[in-house]
């Protein structure tokens, strides 16, 4: 099948219409879109070296359109996001832009570690920004028809009054398919409200410049009230009976009110702290818990997931000198670091498998070669990068 017949096969499957990005005049929907980029003041010049080249990209309707079928469970997501080698590359990150970080925190009253950690989460501190084009991205959803083609229109537009103003390179605006760019990985209407210039040359450059990168990071969790000198929060212990019902980071009371039906420290001390605090159980009941105060609220503002803002929480206690999550998550199968994954991925590469490049991301063809060493061992087929799968490959 070609990729246009694939293309036609998903927008069909989404039910978008016969008439879609298939058989559109790609050309006409850009000139319409610089009619509607010139009465929002960018000029022609901007618009032809911003759109020079792009084509239609089926890779973007692809992603946008695909359906993950894989759930990724919690303990996997944090195992890769906090590991040993995030947290060195963290540290070593921090020392080389100690002085970025540290203007940062002094100007916008949001800490050095939980900076350092939202750009950890987010790019791996500089080393995955995406490389997907975003005019391009965004002109593609935007003629595709896409449900959400209203959106990544003012997207565009923003993405072009970027280029208009001089900050960023139209060739350096690449990112993920849906048009998230940058250290720490904006989208450009959050880039218009929120960034700053870090390092003083007039311009806003969260691509090449980490004191921009940085200093806007803060300024976005200054302005979703991040209180400084506060805690995110910390692991807890609930006693044997706790009414799961009751958590939930939206469900704040008192510290003193969950200290009253028994909740501690993980390692057993009272509970502190001033202000509303929730109870978090990301695993359930049988797994770690954490109080969490207003401030989580504000990391999980950044990408609406509390899994997400638990990650960049936890990496940042690491960052600190912290220990990290002190229960067990709830499996007889842990989860791997990507060191392990990128292990596994080499075993079975070593195997026959197609795996692509062992690089500690788990896709599809992962998934596929983990089932079929799972099949071949008896076990459930799961295509779960686990610990069970990866002493059976180093066992031999």
């Amino acid at each position: 099948m070609t990729s246009r017949a694939k293309l036609t096969a998903l927008l069909c499957l989404a039910g978008a219409a016969a008439a879609g990005p298939a058989q559109a005049d790609f050309r006409s929907c850009l000139a319409s879109l610089q009619a509607e980029a010139a009465a929002q003041g960018v000029s022609a010049q901007t618009f032809r070296a911003a759109t020079n080249g792009i084509v239609f990209d089926d890779k973007v309707i692809e992603l946008s359109q695909a359906q993950p079928e894989f759930k990724t469970p919690i303990w996997d997501y944090m195992a890769a996001l906090v590991d040993e080698e995030r947290v060195d590359d963290g540290k070593a990150a921090m020392k080389q832009h100690a002085q970025a970080l540290a203007n940062a925190e002094a100007r916008y009253g949001v800490d050095r570690y939980t900076i350092a950690a939202v750009w950890g989460v987010e790019s791996n501190f500089g080393k995955n920004l995406g490389k997907m084009p975003l005019v391009q991205s965004f002109a593609t959803l935007i003629c595709s028809n896409h449900r959400r083609a209203a959106f990544f229109k003012g997207e565009l537009m923003a993405t072009l009054k970027i280029i208009e103003r001089g900050d960023i390179d139209p060739s350096r605006l690449m990112g993920s398919w849906a048009g998230a760019f940058g250290q720490t990985q904006f989208m450009p209407t959050t880039y218009q409200r929120l960034a700053v210039d870090g390092d003083g040359d007039g311009r806003r450059d969260l691509v090449d410049s980490v004191p921009d990168a940085v200093a806007s990071t803060a300024n976005f969790l200054r302005v979703a009230k991040w209180a400084n000198g506060q805690p995110w929060g910390y692991e807890v212990r609930v006693p044997k009976g706790f009414n799961a019902g009751a958590a939930g980071r939206k469900n704040k009371h008192a510290v003193a009110h969950w200290a009253s039906m028994g909740v501690t420290r993980i390692d057993g001390r009272p509970l502190s702290g001033e202000g509303p605090a929730g109870i978090l159980l990301p695993a359930g009941i049988n797994g770690p818990a954490f109080l969490v105060t207003r401030n989580f609220d504000a990391l999980y503002s950044y990408n609406a997931a509390e899994s997400y803002g638990l990650a960049i929480a936890v990496l940042s206690d690491r960052l600190r000198g912290r220990a990290g999550i002190q229960a067990e998550w709830p499996t007889d199968d842990p989860p791997l670091s990507r060191a392990e994954r990128r292990d596994l991925q080499t075993r079975l590469t070593a195997r026959g498998y197609d795996v692509g490049e062992p690089d500690g991301k788990v896709g599809s063809k992962t998934r596929d070669a983990i089932k079929e060493v799972e099949r071949s061992l008896g076990m459930p087929q799961t295509g779960r990068p686990g610990a069970k799968v990866l002493e059976a490959l180093r066992r031999g």
